[in-house]
């Protein structure tokens, strides 16, 4: 059974940092392109970062490029997303999902699969 659990969440306040994790079982997640996704109350999904088997870098949107860090850890299967400066407009539950990250001019667009996790709550607030 392929599952995701995403963990790190929580309470932070405006400049502060948090690392969410996203475990996968079921699957190999080497093989796959990962991407993290946020909704905020209210607001429509989006895409934050991605990160593909050739590249270990990843990406990002350019709401949160130079802030969040994509990373993987394939010995653990387990992709992560360092969180730095957050601001309260960051507030929202995260997703980690099976993606497709693709370019439009020069834009990142991160696109959702079929597997994805429960989501873990991050709220940025003084």
């Amino acid at each position: 059974q392929v599952q995701f659990v995403e963990s790190g969440g929580g309470l932070v306040q405006p400049g502060g940092s948090l690392r969410l994790s996203c475990a996968a079982s079921g699957f190999t997640l080497d093989s796959y392109a990962i991407g993290w996704f946020r909704q905020a109350p209210g607001k429509e999904r989006e895409g934050v970062s991605c990160i593909t088997p050739s590249d270990s870098r990843g990406d990002h949107a350019d709401s949160v490029k130079g802030r969040f860090t994509i990373s993987r850890d394939n010995s653990k299967n387990t992709v992560y997303l360092q969180m730095n400066n957050l601001k309260p407009e960051d507030t929202a539950v995260y997703y980690c999902a099976t993606a497709i990250c693709t370019y439009f001019s020069g834009s990142l667009y991160i696109y959702g699969r079929n597997y994805w996790g429960k989501g873990t709550l991050v709220n940025v607030s003084s």
